[in-house]
C-alpha cells in the first residue's frame, strides 16, 4: 500500500467566504455549462463550492497563489492544470479533485473516480491528479488531503480500473449503480500520501490519519 497516511485540517471561515465569492461571481457571470447539467444542474452552486474551497485550501497549505476565479468563465480553461509544485526539482501540473463526503473515515478500497475522457484527452496538462475530501463536524469544515496518482500510471494499467459506459458497479453495501461514461476508478490506497511538513502540522485541527 502506497498510501502511508493522509492528513486533515481544519478550513478557515476566510476560506469558505473566499470560496463563496468566487463561487457567487461565477454563478452570476459565467455562462459555461456544466457537465453535469443534464441531470444536476440544480446541484452546480453546491458542486462549484466543494471545488472552489478545495482550491483555496490546498493553495494555502502548499503556499501557492489561490484561484482568482470558480468554474465557468469563458477564459478559464486551465486544461487540467490547476496548480503547479516542484517536485525532485521538477515543475509537475496537479489537476485537483474535491468531493464532499460524510466524514473522513476512508478504507483502502473507496475509490476516486474519473471519467476516461479526462485522463485520455489530448491537450490535457495534467501529470497528477490530487484527491480532497470535505466533511462538516458541527459548525466547522474540515479538509482531508488523501493524496495523489500520477496520470501515466492509469494510462499504462498499472493502476485504475476502467468501466466502460453501461458497465454495473456494485459497492461495498450491495447497492450498485451503472456508469454513464467511460470512467477510471482508482483506489485511494494506491495513492501516494500527500506532501507534509512541520508548518502544516501546526495548522488548526491538524490529524494524521491512516486508511482502514
Amino acid at each position: 500500500m502506497r498510501n502511508e497516511y493522509y492528513f486533515s485540517i481544519e478550513v478557515k471561515k476566510e476560506q469558505i467566504t473566499y470560496a463563496q465569492k468566487l463561487v457567487d461571481y461565477s454563478l452570476k457571470h459565467h455562462p459555461v455549462s456544466n457537465i453535469w447539467d443534464e441531470n444536476k444542474k440544480k446541484d452546480t452552486p453546491r458542486l462549484r463550492m466543494t471545488g472552489t474551497t478545495g482550491e483555496v485550501v490546498f493553495a494555502d497549505v502548499y503556499r501557492l497563489p489561490r484561484p482568482v476565479r470558480s468554474y465557468g468563465a469563458l477564459d478559464g480553461q486551465d486544461y487540467g492544470k490547476d496548480f503547479v509544485l516542484t517536485i525532485g526539482g521538477k515543475s509537475v501540473n496537479f489537476d485537483l479533485k474535491t468531493m464532499h463526503r460524510k466524514s473522513n473515515r476512508f478504507y483502502r478500497k473507496y475509490v476516486l473516480n474519473i471519467p476516461a475522457r479526462n485522463i485520455r484527452r489530448q491537450d490535457s496538462l495534467t501529470d497528477h491528479y490530487f484527491c480532497i475530501s470535505l466533511h462538516d463536524e458541527g459548525s466547522k469544515v474540515i479538509a482531508s488531503f488523501l493524496g495523489f496518482f500520477d496520470k501515466k500510471e492509469v494510462l499504462s494499467g498499472a493502476i485504475g480500473i476502467l468501466y466502460p459506459k453501461g458497465s454495473k458497479r456494485v459497492r461495498a453495501d450491495q447497492t450498485s449503480f451503472v456508469f454513464q461514461e467511460d470512467t477510471y476508478e482508482v483506489f485511494f490506497e494506491d495513492l501516494y500520501s500527500p506532501f507534509l511538513s512541520p508548518r502544516i502540522e501546526k495548522m488548526d485541527g491538524f490529524r494524521k490519519l491512516f486508511l482502514k
